[in-house]
């Protein structure tokens, strides 16, 4: 697989096209128009091919949220295939690098919001992700969850208790991911009962990559 990251405006109409190609005939059915309002919102985008073949994308930033360094997933989707957590995976080794460059010797806070329980994948590695299994969130880690919310597009669309972001456009971002053969962490499927990602709602979830593990290169393992 090989793996490219360039800023988002540069995104070709071609490129957009080969991009909504990849879910044209399921959910989330990113289409045309909604990949171009991204391209605008979000500062990087990431592609994976496997030769010629595209199997995943996502749309990031890297930024401080109130001075503490962030990378952001806007939106992420990776093809569902045998190889989809080695696509993920490769989305993820590039991202926490450039991390590394923006944010030396500095703990980054991932964000994202997930539509699958397999999401949480993405956050293998990570310390402190919220939400998670058997923890009470602090009232840091709700305001967090409303931080993040407001990034991804409104503030009073999550419930900080439940970290479930409700939105009611047509199409909403998030990772969305199904995992080929991957575990994912223990109680994941809990904290999406009930939730209805077809009407636009997404768990928002974060976690820290510590500055050591990406200094080491542990997270791009």
């Amino acid at each position: 697989m090989t793996v490219t990251t360039k800023d988002s405006t540069a995104l070709s109409d071609a490129e957009l096209a080969e991009m909504a190609d990849l879910c044209v005939d399921r959910e989330p059915n990113f289409d045309i128009g909604f990949l171009s309002k991204q391209r605008e919102e979000w500062v990087l985008v990431t592609h994976v091919r496997e030769g010629a073949k595209l199997r995943g994308y996502s749309f990031c930033t890297l930024e401080r949220i109130g001075g503490t360094p962030s990378l952001l997933i806007g939106l992420a989707l990776v093809d569902r295939n045998a190889k989809s957590d080695q696509t993920l995976k490769a989305i993820l080794h590039d991202q926490f690098r450039r991390a590394l460059l923006a944010f030396p010797d500095e703990d980054v806070l991932l964000g994202s919001r997930l539509t699958t329980p397999d999401g949480f994948r993405a956050f293998l590695g990570l310390e402190d992700v919220v939400p998670r299994l058997g923890y009470r969130p602090t009232g840091e880690d709700r305001a967090w969850g409303r931080r993040l919310a407001k990034r991804f597009g409104s503030e009073k669309a999550i419930d900080d208790k439940t970290f479930v972001m409700t939105v009611s456009a047509s199409s909403v971002g998030g990772l969305d991911f199904v995992s080929s053969k991957g575990s994912i962490p223990e109680g994941a499927e809990t904290f999406f009962e009930g939730l209805e990602p077809e009407k636009g709602q997404r768990l928002v979830v974060f976690g820290w990559a510590m500055a050591e593990s990406l200094a080491t290169g542990k997270l791009f393992k």
